[in-house]
């Protein structure tokens, strides 16, 4: 390898755009349009989309440092990108994939990945992508004890209510763009969403044997648990589901049966009855955080 940028176990490959040496402090790690590489599980592997010039250093973790090279303008830098957390249980068959980004402000998430192995979760390998100045990480994750994806709604929301925890922890002004930061944030969001403008709730047709059920809604911490809880206390299956976060807006796909077939139009009516009763009461239990 040509040049050696620091000592942690990634090894940053560069593009061929930028061929120029480049040295940096031993405690910031410079992030690139290149991949990083783990020599050891979980490995990341590369994904080009565009030609992005870019560069950044990270302090070590997941938080971004005050020396980072920037090219927006004093303007630019007020601006807060949304967060987004996606929770993907379709578009691979043997893990569970976990999306995060945040404009271009994430780094190699280090901590992020400590904190789902203290979930009891293996990280099987690991992508990032940068289209458009937006850094996409992308986890793959199977649970330590079976090697499976993760099922388990608890679970879910713990992965998800665990990478929030560590967005507010590490950029701390994400807290104005998300639901959660009201509550542990440095800023609240200004700009609250009206539950009942906000909530959108549909059920599709998904073939013979299952149907789509979509939930657009504000975020709150809990929701997710209340969701299956409320579908299994009416005999619905859930077979998977997507969970995404985007800022302080949930939207969540339910793949979802009644005693193996599809849901009928009264069973899907008295769902989304009491799915829009729920989410349109005014908050949660101080013990769903």
């Amino acid at each position: 390898m040509a040049n050696t940028l620091f000592t942690s176990p990634f090894t940053a490959l560069r593009s061929k755009a930028s061929e120029s040496s480049m040295s940096f402090p031993n405690d910031h790690y410079p992030t690139f349009k290149s991949i990083f590489y783990y020599p050891v599980a979980p490995r990341f592997y590369p994904v080009q989309k565009k030609n992005v010039t870019m560069c950044a250093s990270v302090d070590g973790v997941d938080s971004l440092s005050s020396t980072s090279f920037s090219m927006k303008s004093e303007q630019d830098s007020d601006y807060v990108p949304v967060p987004i957390v996606l929770i993907d249980q379709d578009s691979d068959p043997d893990a569970t994939i976990v999306q995060l980004s945040f404009g271009d402000r994430l780094g190699a998430l280090i901590d992020t990945m400590k904190a789902l192995k203290d979930l009891g979760l293996d990280v099987l390998k690991g992508t990032v992508t940068t289209e458009n100045s937006v850094t996409q990480t992308k986890f793959f994750i199977t649970g330590s004890s079976n090697g499976r994806k993760v099922k388990d709604p608890d679970l879910l929301e713990g992965i998800r209510l665990t990478i929030i925890n560590n967005l507010l922890k590490y950029h701390p002004e994400s807290s104005e763009r998300l639901a959660m930061g009201e509550a542990f944030g440095i800023k609240a969001p200004e700009k609250k969403l009206d539950v009942d403008i906000a909530t959108r709730i549909k059920v599709k047709d998904d073939g013979p044997k299952r149907s789509l059920l979509c939930i657009e809604t504000a975020d709150r911490p809990g929701m997710l648990m209340e969701i299956i809880k409320i579908m299994a206390d009416i005999n619905i299956s859930v077979e998977s589901a997507e969970i995404e976060t985007e800022g302080l807006v949930a939207k969540d796909k339910f793949h979802v049966s009644y005693r193996g077939a599809a849901l009928n139009s009264s069973l899907s009516q008295v769902l989304i009855n009491c799915l829009r009763y729920y989410l349109r009461r005014p908050g949660t239990d101080d013990d769903s955080y």
